[in-house]
């Protein structure tokens, strides 16, 4: 009994650290440590529209913690139901039934609220940038775009 205990103790422990993952990388105000010391060009611009989105962080391995701790935890408490092929069933399908639930708890965990900003730059175009919602952002904002591609960050100008 005590195993179990222990058993439970550790991956609840562990689907806890799961929703310690980094999202502020997905700020504006947070740069990679790759981009230290890199040269980056500034485009400035003005907000055409706000959207709010949401990220869905967790991507490097998906649902592993979630599926897997919820497998474990839903087989243990199967397994004190019944007894012989009864206790067998029910063991798979608390294992089962865990795995789903932890795979929606984690893809929950994860998730970051996010906006999307569509920017008129000075030179005409327009560019949609996806960042974490920690500021508040209004149509008409002038604002200063940091980086080009996939590492681009908009900041109030």
């Amino acid at each position: 009994m005590k195993l179990k205990a222990l058993s439970i103790i550790t991956v609840l422990g562990a689907l806890g650290l799961a929703g310690c993952a980094n999202t502020d990388l997905y700020s504006g105000d947070v740069y990679r440590g790759s981009d230290a010391k890199q040269s980056q060009s500034v485009t400035y611009g003005t907000v055409v529209s706000v959207r709010p989105v949401t990220i869905q962080a967790g991507d490097e391995n998906p649902n592993l913690i979630g599926t897997v701790g919820g497998g474990v935890v839903g087989g243990i408490l199967g397994s004190q139901v019944g007894g012989g092929s009864g206790r067998s069933l029910a063991t798979a399908a608390g294992a089962i039934a865990g795995a789903m639930v932890g795979t929606r708890a984690e893809d929950k965990i994860n998730q970051v609220n996010a906006v999307e900003l569509e920017i008129r730059t000075d030179m005409g175009e327009n560019l949609v940038v996806v960042q974490k919602a920690d500021r508040t952002w209004q149509s008409g904002q002038r604002v200063r775009l940091v980086g080009s591609g996939s590492s681009m960050s908009v900041a109030p100008y």
